[in-house]
């Protein structure tokens, strides 16, 4: 198939990503050329996902307004990002591509789609009046949202989504060395990450805390000084960071609509405390790759933090293998994409 591939124009997509989203796009548009699809990516200038086709448009200078802060202010009109979207659907309108995987969680992306053969991806809960409102005039056939508890959060919106597309990850090999005695705390620092409950957890459990990741939400103040800083990392280095974590914390404030940390830090070996919020309990086989806590009960994660501790990590990452795989998300991909193509 001849497919384009969209993602927001806000932000390049880079080795070391801002966020799950864009993660996963970039290694959704790979895997598909992998595949044999004649793919282009198209995403803002100074993006780079090797070994496929990129249409890029300049980053908008409006691009933070459009920004969405999942724990702070929604994102704001932002006109110069419509008018690189409208870029973006002019080029795959002209290439007269089979079928449109739309990644951009933007209102103006989903208007233009019509009349194309596109689905578009929804990666966030429905956050955001105008997406919602745009999404409410699209037919559900092309609408995916990336979990089962999404889709809900969707449908209670009166938007009836059509697929569940969940992500997937990359199965890199890791080594197999004992974990050191750290907890990790990974992706964006923002206020709906719960950074500050996975510290009081991580305490309670009696273990010390990397944090690997970037800010963010540029309103947010969160006091790292007890921890070690790794930064925002390029994916491989990060996995092999989580390969020797004693155990990943996703304390959630927010509905996750997916959680591509913790499924990429299951797939490492490593097991995932988290709040049972979202898609969590979709992501995390409790029991078997990590264990889930109550809403916002901090005891509760350090509890679930020390009970991740006594798990078997090899078959952590065969919970993985089996769940949360690229290739298994690819092959979803291609069929809907197909049924839109036919």
């Amino acid at each position: 198939m001849k497919i384009a591939v969209v993602a927001s124009p806000v932000t390049p997509l880079r080795p070391a990503q801002l966020g799950g989203a864009q993660a996963f796009v970039a290694d959704l548009a790979a895997g598909l050329t992998r595949r044999g699809h004649d793919v282009t990516l198209h995403c803002a200038e100074g993006s780079a996902v090797p070994n496929v086709r990129l249409a890029t448009v300049p980053i908008p200078s409006d691009a933070a307004a459009a920004l969405v802060m999942p724990g702070g202010e929604g994102s704001n009109p932002a006109p110069g990002v419509a008018a690189a979207l409208q870029v973006m659907f002019n080029a795959i309108a002209a290439a007269g591509v089979d079928a449109v995987s739309q990644h951009a969680f933007d209102a103006p992306a989903l208007e233009l789609g019509r009349g194309m053969p596109v689905l578009h991806t929804l990666h966030m809960p429905p956050i955001v009046e105008a997406v919602v409102e745009a999404a409410r005039r699209v037919d559900g056939a092309h609408l995916a949202t990336v979990s089962r508890a999404t889709a809900t959060s969707w449908r209670a919106a009166g938007v009836e989504v059509g697929e569940v597309l969940p992500n997937g990850v990359l199965d890199i090999e890791v080594p197999h060395a004992m974990a050191d005695r750290f907890a990790l705390v990974a992706g964006r620092i923002s206020p709906e990450k719960g950074i500050e409950d996975a510290l009081v957890a991580a305490r309670k459990a009696g273990l010390p805390v990397r944090v690997a990741g970037s800010p963010y939400d540029p309103k947010y103040v969160v006091d790292l000084e007890a921890v070690e800083l790794l930064g925002s990392l390029p994916r491989e280095r990060l996995r092999a960071v989580m390969a020797r974590s004693a155990v990943t914390i996703c304390a959630v404030r927010w509905d996750e609509p997916f959680g591509l940390v913790a499924a990429e830090a299951q797939m490492a070996g490593c097991p995932v405390a988290a709040y049972r919020r979202g898609a969590m309990p979709e992501v995390i086989e409790e029991g078997v790759s990590g264990f889930l806590a109550e809403p916002d009960d901090v005891a509760g994660l350090g509890s679930a933090i020390t009970r991740c501790l006594a798990l078997d990590r090899g078959t952590v990452r065969a919970s993985a293998q089996r769940r949360l795989g690229l290739e298994k998300a690819l092959d979803a991909y291609e069929r809907a994409l197909t049924r839109l193509a036919s």
